[in-house]
């Protein structure tokens, strides 16, 4: 089997869309492809005293509706297509949100598990040292993602004051808090997609007291959504599927009684793997990595990575399941999305799904700039009416243009995006 391509699923998905809509060729040819790219290498004085370079990546796609805003993974496997797939889908995001930003992601090629805190903010450093002319508040805005923390994005942030001779907290969001991030930015991905599958519940009638649910992946995403499904819609979560980096697999862990999101939590190291054996002492079955996705429960959550949902693992999907709600980014080919219209699953698409997190991202943005710091509550209450409003904006394109949610999703983001540009005077 070919191995997946982010990219051209991003574009596969893009075009498809674009015929139904009609869309200009010279406009098409604008959104297929980022605007900008950069690649650089990042040298770094190891802590034996070796020097070693590492491959760096921004990708800026579309900046018409605003900054650029995305992400920066430190992942032994990125690749260039994959950081321009996901700055394309990022471009998606905001613009179905309706916030002001447009779409970035940024990588670098490292197994962050390998390295020190120190060579780890020696790495961070050097990425902003070779990036730090072309991102800014009004320009491109990072965060983290993947193999990142708040405390690597405290240390860009103090890099690019150093640099521009200014304290410049919006540079970048996901701060820690006390130095310039925002209450709620830890939880907004993982509330932000049960937001939308409590909002897709009320639309197919569905109880949400003692509903089932299954998680792929336990890192923010998937944590925060097992503790939303839990406490905000009384339901119930079986089982979440875990990469293991010790083993170099996953498992997927399992509990008829119902996972304790907290327990696991805590026994959860900041790379997302859960301690085996303390989770056996507690109760926890381990099955194989795909197991997740055989589960009989109303709701599937894939919160880990792309391409999780193929062509042949979509078919083990259990016949009682209704919503397949993505908190990951492209964890749906577009071979597996043809089965979930086939069955009649309703999908919440991942641009949608998971915008909570840039959503709050932009919020610790105007608070940056007004210097003034909301709530846990104003923050979680914003989040949940732009999300509830982005859902809504989504499924009345879905019921007006009677096509699939994803491509009711695009329609939404390519007609913003696209009205930005015309705007501009761009096309």
């Amino acid at each position: 089997m070919a191995e997946l391509n982010a990219f051209d699923m991003a574009q596969r998905q893009f075009d498809e869309v674009a015929d139904q809509l009609n869309l200009e060729a010279g406009v098409r040819a604008v959104l297929r492809w980022p605007l900008r790219e950069f690649h650089f290498r990042i040298p770094v004085r190891m802590d034996d005293g070796s020097l070693k370079v590492f491959d760096g990546f921004r990708v800026q796609h579309n900046d018409a509706r605003g900054p650029a805003k995305g992400g920066i993974r430190f992942a032994g496997n990125e690749t260039i297509d994959t950081v321009r797939a996901l700055a394309t889908w990022m471009t998606w995001k905001c613009a179905v949100a309706d916030i002001p930003l447009g779409g970035g992601k940024g990588g670098v090629i490292v197994d962050p598990s390998t390295l020190s805190v120190p060579e780890k903010e020696r790495l961070c450093r050097g990425w902003v040292d070779q990036m730090w002319k072309n991102i800014g508040p009004r320009a491109d805005v990072p965060a983290p993602d993947v193999g990142t923390t708040p405390q690597m994005m405290g240390w860009m942030m103090d890099e690019y004051s150093k640099l521009s001779g200014a304290f410049t907290p919006g540079v970048i969001t996901g701060k820690p808090l006390g130095g310039g991030g925002s209450l709620g930015r830890t939880e907004a991905t993982g509330y932000g997609v049960i937001y939308t599958v409590r909002e897709a519940m009320k639309v197919l009638k569905i109880k949400s007291k003692g509903a089932r649910a299954a998680i792929h992946g336990f890192g923010n995403v998937g944590q925060y959504a097992a503790i939303g499904f839990i406490e905000m819609l009384g339901g119930k979560v079986v089982c979440v599927g875990c990469w293991d980096r010790h083993d170099r697999k996953a498992y997927t862990y399992s509990k008829e009684s119902g996972v304790d999101p907290k327990f696991l939590m805590s026994i959860t190291d900041e790379y997302g793997t859960i301690d085996k054996a303390k989770a056996k002492k507690a109760g926890y079955v381990l099955e194989d990595a795909n197991a997740w996705i055989a589960k009989d429960v109303d709701v599937l959550i894939p919160a880990a990575i792309e391409g999780v949902l193929t062509g042949e693992t979509v078919k083990k999907i259990h016949k009682n399941v209704k919503i397949v709600a993505e908190g990951a980014n492209g964890p749906t080919t577009p071979e597996a999305d043809a089965v979930l219209k086939k069955r009649g699953i309703f999908n919440i698409p991942d641009f949608l799904c998971n915008a909570g997190g840039v959503t709050c991202s932009y919020f610790e943005s105007v608070q940056n700039d007004m210097n003034f710091y909301w709530s846990k509550d104003e923050v979680l209450t914003k989040l949940d009416q732009k999300m509830t409003a982005a859902f809504h904006g989504v499924l009345e394109m879905s019921k007006t243009k009677k096509v699939y949610m994803r491509n009711a999703a695009y329609m939404v983001a390519i007609d913003r995006v696209n009205k930005a540009m015309k705007l501009r005077g761009w096309v």
